[in-house]
């Protein structure tokens, strides 16, 4: 009896240190990467996955929204704000062992405007003239015009530095120099990826990380209660959120996002290329309806392209109130006293969805009729990003301090307003904190008198997560799901 006891004490304590050891982790979003190159899609969901992990760049985001040194461990920037000179970190390989030099940053840096750069945020990095590697570790980065905020635009998913010889299949084996590897991907079910052992920084706690793409919000509930993930980032359905605060196998780990959640309208086409309309279209829309309904109360009411926990942001929301009235009004001014028809294209994330809903019910009310389709991402990145072909639609901007979006008349809201064009280019330029703060104050007044899309809430981002899991970020100072920090708790 007493050898029994023994055997299962130490069967017990087995068992014990073997759950302790936990060193994986299976973690769900709702989209789906269309591919896995964050240097040629505006598809935030492929940083999701790769950002920080897999792919880093020569500065990086902190999950405080702070600009940390990344692949560049300093710089030194010239005093007339022309010339940043890099260090490189040393000792850095890619995930297939070659080493990460300064040609590489050259090469990825020249690749993001190049005549056939797909990259979503070409714009930001038209002002590199010229890229240079002194040595392999030295890179000298000359601009054709200050930029105060080039560090942080280098933090981007989109600047990430990646070698010539792994571009042709990036799409589909990425190769980065992150602290996790890329290992296959299950199109429609997941991403798996594996401890980079080689790994120049702290390496990752996890060895181990499974992102599962669950879309429908039904079955990421299922899937959480029945212990199937470990957490979910982004979780879909908010209602569902009281429930897992009262389950001791969950935390619910709520913050803010960088998410300006708008009804983009396409400037051009008619009638939304007359200001009138775009002004009754901001008046038919009840924002706290909205995130009441779609949302359960998540979200903060916007009334500019500005996120709301920043120092500059200005409330606007009086300007586009919830007035009906006033919006049938406008339209009859604008030549449309029996309204209009138009498209609505909704993505995939369920804000856009449930939004759309409530959205598509409110404009009818004042007389605009709504043809509602639901996208896939990739559907919505063909039809409405690149080609322009919409009406109306929603989406969330999670890129940081992205107002410069409103700058290019070719962005698919396609908005051309010279003077505002002017302006951020002057902003971009200053580096005084005063007069940026009155530039982007201005910047938020501008876009909001101009109505050039229906600015609804500040997405919130609730994950949900077992207890014992610790290092998840809170806030998504960019759209990222680092597991860098990520560990179970003993």
């Amino acid at each position: 009896m007493t050898f029994f006891k023994t055997t299962f004490t130490a069967a017990a304590v087995l068992m014990a240190t073997t759950a302790v050891a936990k060193d994986d982790l299976t973690i769900a979003i709702q989209l789906e990467p269309p591919h896995l190159d964050p240097t040629s899609a505006a598809a935030g969901a492929i940083d999701s996955v790769l950002y920080s992990n897999v792919f880093e760049g020569l500065t990086r985001f902190g999950p405080d929204g702070s600009v940390n040194p990344g692949l560049a461990e300093s710089w030194i920037i010239s005093n007339d704000g022309l010339t940043y000179t890099f260090k490189l970190r040393t000792g850095v390989k890619f995930h297939d062992g070659s080493d990460m030099t300064a040609e590489d940053v050259v090469f990825s840096l020249n690749r993001t405007q190049g005549e056939e750069s797909t990259n979503a945020q070409k714009a930001l990095y038209a002002g590199i003239a010229d890229v240079e590697a002194l040595d392999k570790a030295t890179v000298k980065l000359t601009l054709s015009k200050p930029n105060g905020s080039m560090l942080f635009n280098l933090a981007w998913g989109d600047a990430v530095i990646v070698a010539p010889e792994s571009i042709e299949n990036i799409k589909q084996t990425p190769i980065g120099t992150g602290a996790f590897k890329f290992d296959s991907w299950t199109q429609g079910d997941k991403i798996d990826l594996s401890r980079n052992e080689n790994y120049w920084g702290t390496p990752a706690t996890l060895s181990k990380a499974t992102f599962k793409f669950i879309s429908d919000p039904t079955a990421a509930f299922a899937a959480i209660m029945a212990e199937d993930i470990d957490a979910f980032a982004g979780y879909p359905a908010p209602e569902n959120l009281p429930q897992f605060e009262a389950d001791p196998r969950f935390q619910v780990i709520v913050g803010n996002t960088e998410g300006e959640t708008i009804l983009s309208t396409n400037n051009k086409m008619p009638p939304f290329d007359n200001i009138m309309v775009r002004k009754a279209l901001a008046h038919a829309i009840d924002r706290q309806a909205i995130i009441d309904g779609a949302m359960f109360g998540l979200g903060t009411p916007i009334g500019t392209h500005f996120a709301p926990h920043n120092p500059d942001y200005v409330d606007l929301t009086a300007n586009s109130s919830y007035d009906p009235e006033l919006a049938k009004k406008l339209l009859i001014e604008a030549g449309f006293p029996d309204g209009f028809k138009t498209t609505l294209k909704l993505p995939p994330p369920s804000y856009a969805r449930r939004g759309g809903e409530i959205i598509a019910a409110q404009l009818r009310k004042v007389g605009i009729e709504t043809e509602v389709s639901n996208l896939e991402w990739a559907q919505w990145l063909e039809q409405v990003f690149r080609g322009k072909d919409f009406g109306l639609t929603i989406v969330s901007h999670t890129e940081p301090f992205d107002i410069g979006i409103y700058a290019r008349p070719d962005y698919y809201f396609q908005y051309d307003n010279k003077d505002f064009q002017a302006l951020i280019t002057a902003l971009n330029a200053e580096a005084n904190p005063d007069k940026r703060s009155k530039m982007i104050a201005k910047a938020q007044t501008t876009i909001s008198s101009d109505y050039v899309n229906g600015y609804l809430f500040q997405l919130a981002t609730p994950t949900v997560a077992k207890a014992n899991l610790q290092g998840l970020w809170k806030d998504a100072p960019t759209q990222a799901t680092d597991l860098t920090g990520v560990s179970w708790a003993e």
